[in-house]
C-alpha cells in the first residue's frame, strides 16, 4: 500500500460509497468514502486483530438484523 494513497475494497467494485485505508507515518487509517473528513486511525496491529475478528465472524451479530 502506498503512503498517503487511499485504497478501496476491491468488493466495492465501482460504488463510491465504501470503506478506504491507507498507511500515514507508520499508522493505518480507515475512512468512509462518503464522509472523508472522519478518519479513525489505529496500529497496523490492531488492524490486522480487527480483520481477524471480522473475517471470523466475531461482529456478525451486528448486522443479524439488518
Amino acid at each position: 500500500m502506498s503512503q498517503n494513497q487511499w485504497q478501496k475494497s476491491s468488493f466495492s467494485s465501482s460504488s463510491d460509497n465504501c470503506v478506504e485505508v491507507r498507511t500515514v507515518e507508520g499508522l493505518i487509517e480507515l475512512r468512509e468514502s462518503d464522509e472523508g473528513d472522519v478518519i479513525v486511525r489505529t496500529t497496523p496491529l490492531k488492524f490486522s486483530r480487527f480483520l481477524q475478528g471480522v473475517r471470523a465472524g466475531e461482529f456478525d451479530h451486528f448486522t443479524a438484523n439488518a
